[in-house]
């Protein structure tokens, strides 16, 4: 992995993992849409190519952020859940919400904000642990559902 990242640089080393076009997207959608198999993401309306999803979440699991399981119910079918490297993307992510509200607003008039959003950038480290313990559960039920 070492030849992985461009340089020493912490900023430029995060990014060469999670700053393509698809690897927060895909976070996004199992953090905040319960998103977990294959088929999930490929009919997101986001529409990523399954080359490059295959491809996002491999790398995703190399580097430790998600896990592959097999699904209780069905063991042919794989789900993909955050581990708790993934999850200490959650301030990452709903500090680039914020900042989209503020700043991405003016070119994108038609973003959905949520009207917890107020309050989740108000209460940042209550609203960080509501949603880490959200997912949590959601990957509980998931992950034992017989």
């Amino acid at each position: 992995m070492k030849n992985f990242f461009r340089c020493k640089c912490p900023i430029t080393s995060a990014l060469d993992i999670i700053g393509d076009k698809w690897s927060l997207v895909l976070i996004k959608q199992m953090l905040f849409e319960g998103k977990s198999t294959f088929k999930d993401f490929a009919q997101s309306p986001e529409s990523i190519a399954t080359n490059i999803l295959t491809t996002r979440l491999k790398m995703l699991e190399d580097f430790g952020i998600i896990e592959k399981q097999k699904l209780p119910t069905n063991r042919k079918t794989n789900i993909y859940t955050l581990n708790q490297r993934g999850l200490s993307l959650i301030p990452v992510l709903m500090e680039l919400t914020f900042w989209s509200k503020h700043e991405v607003i003016e070119f994108n008039p038609d973003l959905n904000l949520d009207e917890k959003l107020e309050w989740a950038e108000a209460n940042k480290e209550e609203a960080f642990k509501q949603v880490t313990d959200n997912y949590l559960k959601h990957k509980e039920a998931l992950l034992n559902t017989k």
